[in-house]
């Protein structure tokens, strides 16, 4: 039996989990919301139930990590109690991690793509139509689509097969701070635009009556939404980074700074788009649209938009590129932990495996066009996306939460000890009703609401 792998730092562990949090959802979809429900008075609301809905289930991710020292694939089987079947939930997580990369992948290759487009120049001068017109027809292209998805699944095995502290953690590090710091010059650039303080205005400056206008009810449950998702809860993808960390620090105050980490991306990204928007006279739009047409023609626009263009995309491709080496780590340590593989070999069956189960979703856009699961103009990968986003994350984080507190599973006491071994914050006693019969009944309602809104609203 191999012993298990740790990190070489603190940092390394930190930046790491939260470049798993932050994905491209932080980008494109948070900006957006926040826009449409009254910016800075939606922004409050959302950081309110981070606290309340996210955090909470991500110290019981970490905990139940690093008291088993196993990922998802086997850390039940550890904790659990003798005849109980918890350890049944483990193929569901790692079904969640497989279907997440099925599509994820595809994204993380059109982020390269536009990077690559805009460094050379190729869209440069184009009008609306032609910014549109380039994505459209990358989507048609089946060749190059497998192309750009193939480079970052062998980008992200590549690092993963370096090992813990060579590869994923030293990598990780580098493009988190490279993100960071890319975010900071781009938001700067973005707010000094002669126009830019009214979309900064928008942003930071709440305004309840648009948020009336939404309805109330609408604007909270769309921040309890996007703070449920934002932080890759639920399917054990953190599980695995706690595995792999000592016990000198509580596990609250390291969840604490993730979701800070990946709060102030989210809310960096809003300083990069709004002012861009208003000062450009441009509608900041949600999903792709938002990046692939919108923004490279705000970039057109732009005093150097070539180069600012490029370092947006470089920093999407790092932003999704950290979701995929940190969730590749989890999928080849199941090989790892369940089957007893080197990690070289669990690299390279994995590697294969991805491969093919990323092909639907990348011809779905173009010879598999015609299977619509949610009827006209619907694609492969909107069905995936549901799969993991309204399934797996709310009911996987159910699990989590239920093993945590109720006596069949682990129970408090196990996991408040091991949540709060080592320095720093603690997991407050006093949330125990509260984790125990609101949050479960919070995270049915959002699970419920999440079908309402796809099949009935």
């Amino acid at each position: 039996m191999e012993e298990r792998e740790t990190f070489g730092s603190r940092l390394g562990f930190l930046l790491i989990s939260a470049g798993c949090a932050i994905g491209l959802g932080n980008v494109w979809r948070f900006p957006s919301i926040a826009g449409q429900y009254g910016g800075a008075a939606f922004v409050l609301i959302y950081l309110f139930f981070l606290l309340i809905l996210g955090l909470p289930i991500l110290v019981m991710e970490f905990s139940v990590g690093r008291a088993s020292r196993k990922s998802a694939a086997a850390s039940f089987r550890v904790l659990e109690l003798p005849g109980t079947k918890w350890h049944l939930f483990s193929g569901f997580a790692v079904a969640g991690n497989y279907l997440l990369m099925m599509f994820y992948t595809t994204v993380g290759g059109w982020m390269l793509a536009y990077c690559f487009k805009t460094a050379a120049g190729q869209m440069n001068g184009l009008s609306t139509d032609g910014v549109k017109q380039s994505f459209d027809h990358l989507l048609a292209q089946p060749g190059e689509m497998v192309f750009w998805m193939v480079l970052v699944v062998l980008i992200g095995f590549g690092v993963c097969s370096l090992g813990l502290r060579g590869g994923v953690e030293r990598i990780t590090k580098i493009m988190m701070v490279c993100l960071l710091l890319f975010m900071a010059v781009l938001a700067v650039r973005s707010v000094l635009l002669p126009g830019g303080a009214e979309g900064l205005r928008f942003y930071l400056m709440p305004d309840f009556s648009k948020m009336a206008e939404k309805g109330i009810g609408d604007t909270i449950f769309a921040a309890m939404g996007q703070a449920f998702f934002t932080l890759s809860i639920g399917m054990g993808s953190m599980t695995i980074f706690g595995s792999y960390i000592g016990r000198e620090q509580s596990l609250t105050g390291e969840s604490v700074r993730i979701t800070v980490l990946d709060t102030l991306v989210a809310l960096t990204a809003g300083l990069i788009i709004f002012p861009a928007c208003f000062a450009f006279g441009v509608q900041p739009d949600s999903g792709p649209s938002l990046v692939f047409i919108t923004l490279p023609n705000i970039f057109n626009q732009m005093g150097g938009g070539q180069l600012w263009g490029t370092l947006f995309f470089l920093f999407l491709s790092f932003a999704a590129l950290s979701t995929i080496i940190a969730v590749f780590e989890n999928i080849v340590s199941f090989g790892m932990d369940l089957r007893g593989w080197s990690r070289r070999k669990s690299v390279l069956i994995n590697l294969v495996l991805i491969l093919v189960l990323s092909l639907p979703c990348v011809l779905g856009f173009n010879l598999l066009s015609g299977i619509q699961p949610f009827g006209a103009g619907s694609t492969i990968q909107d069905l995936e996306d549901f799969l993991v986003s309204n399934n797996v994350l709310p009911l996987g984080s159910l699990v989590y939460l239920m093993f945590c507190v109720s006596r069949y599973g682990w129970g408090w006491d196990k996991f408040t000890a091991e949540a709060n071994a080592g320095k720093g914050m603690k997991f407050p006693k006093t949330m125990r009703l509260y984790v125990t019969y609101v949050l479960p009944a919070i995270i049915l309602v959002i699970f419920v609401q999440g079908y309402w809104a796809k099949f009935v609203h």
